[in-house]
């Protein structure tokens, strides 16, 4: 299948944009759809990983629909959502509008890889789904390490590479066949999800970013493999 969405280089972030606005309505049903609902559990895991408590600060960039941002609040943390897709944010404010969120949670426009904070501003900073999206992942996890204070916690959740030969066969297979045909059905759009397993084959995945955490020069870091490894969560702290 053609891949109109994925193009290295500086027009990717235009056309990533392209993409969430075409699937920003049904992005929350198809993660349902697509993980069987286990997004939901996993999401969870980041928020316990991140070891919320009240009075933290936390930011959550490429935010999406504002799950992870959302559930932070709820443990009491004032957390600032930040994504650069209109779209996306205008269904998380919704969201925390319905939950009745108050100034618990702010959803701010801005990019992952030019965050407009100041270093170590964050006790936790979080990301789901959204390193593997950007035109550098590498500044992405860099701007996320400058706004962590030190000791703050740094919590990836992305899409994973198992180590298993046979299991990354078929779960690619998986990514190449059904997640489009969800993509085609509710968004009128194969390529727009047909777009994750090509980004995912230009991605080091969980592997590669716990190498880069290190060089970064955060400690405790960790992998926790979910299903054999095809999501995975990095973790770390900012010494």
């Amino acid at each position: 299948m053609a891949q109109e969405f994925f193009i290295p280089g500086e027009q990717r972030a235009e056309k990533v944009k392209q993409l969430f606005t075409i699937v920003a309505r049904r992005y929350d049903l198809i993660n349902d759809l697509q993980s069987f609902g286990l997004h939901r559990y996993w999401k969870r895991r980041v928020i316990e990983l991140a070891g919320p408590k009240a009075g933290d600060r936390a930011l959550d960039v490429c935010c999406g629909t504002g799950d992870i941002a959302l559930g932070l609040a709820r443990r009491g943390v004032q957390t600032i959502g930040l994504d650069f897709n209109e779209e996306m944010l205008r269904v998380a404010q919704l969201k925390a509008q319905k939950a009745e969120m108050g100034k618990a949670i702010q959803f701010v426009q801005g990019d992952a890889e030019a965050v407009h904070f100041p270093e170590n501003s964050f006790d936790i900073v979080t990301v789901g789904y959204g390193l593997r999206n950007l035109r550098s992942w590498k500044t992405g996890l860099r701007e996320m390490q400058r706004v962590a204070k030190p000791g703050g916690r740094l919590v990836v959740l992305e899409f994973g590479k198992p180590g298993n030969p046979l299991w990354r066969s078929l779960y690619f297979g998986y990514l190449r066949s059904f997640v489009p045909l969800l993509g085609l059905v509710f968004c009128g759009n194969a390529g727009a999800y047909a777009y994750i397993l090509e980004s995912l084959k230009n991605y080091p995945a969980q592997q590669g970013v716990a190498a880069k955490m290190r060089d970064f020069g955060l400690s405790d870091v960790r992998i926790i493999n979910l299903l054999g490894g095809v999501m995975s969560i990095n973790y770390g702290v900012k010494g």
